[in-house]
């Protein structure tokens, strides 16, 4: 399975366009019951807004939907969709709400203020690339935590986990193809002293 884009967090941002107020929704989700609930939780925040426009990208099945609202058709769900197909993400939802500020903006200004809701929704819930990643731990001794630090952190490492006892105790993700590199660097500059150990493999971000 290869590596893929999605965001991280669940996000909002807004701005005013003519009057018209349009927030911009984002949320990572993994299947249509997430999206739905997700496009259903804001449809009753913003029960009393014009439009709530929304639109989702799955991995599994590579799933497409898109929903204009009551927003005249083509002018709103996929300029939305298509923010999410130029960024080359999956798993993820988008809601666009819209409360109407009394001037018509037109198809075209329809497009571009439903694009850039989109955009800023995914901006804020901040792009990531998840990879097929091996778990990893390690035990240090304090002393060479901090290079051990400098060294997941040059590599690209994850760090998931630090535990304070005798030892320092780190868990951390990393793309399986480097797992050889770091292995290799840290015996160098341990001089054998410390060994990786492989906990398992799972999609993490990188």
């Amino acid at each position: 399975m290869k590596e893929y884009r999605t965001v991280e967090l669940e996000a909002c941002d807004e701005f005013i366009e003519k009057k018209s107020r349009f927030i911009g929704y984002v949320k990572p989700v993994k299947t249509q019951q997430e999206a739905a609930d997700f496009i259903s939780r804001v449809k009753s925040k913003h029960w009393d807004a014009t439009h709530n426009v929304s639109a989702y990208v799955l991995r599994e099945n590579n799933i497409q939907r898109s929903s204009d609202d009551g927003e005249p058709s083509g002018t709103a769900g996929v300029p939305v969709l298509d923010v999410l197909l130029k960024e080359n993400l999956v798993d993820v939802c988008v809601v666009v709400t819209r409360y109407f500020g009394g001037t018509l903006l037109g198809a075209g200004g329809l497009i571009r203020a439903y694009s850039h809701g989109s955009k800023i929704a995914v901006e804020s819930g901040h792009i990531i690339t998840m990879a097929p990643c091996k778990i990893l731990s390690v035990s240090v001794d304090y002393s060479f935590y901090d290079r051990l630090n400098i060294l997941l952190n040059d590599i690209g490492a994850n760090i998931e986990d630090s535990e304070f006892t005798d030892n320092v105790n780190v868990k951390f993700s990393l793309k399986a193809e480097l797992v050889d590199t770091i292995s290799q660097k840290l015996t160098e500059q341990s001089n054998g002293k410390y060994v990786l150990k492989e906990l398992g493999e799972k999609f993490a971000k990188v």
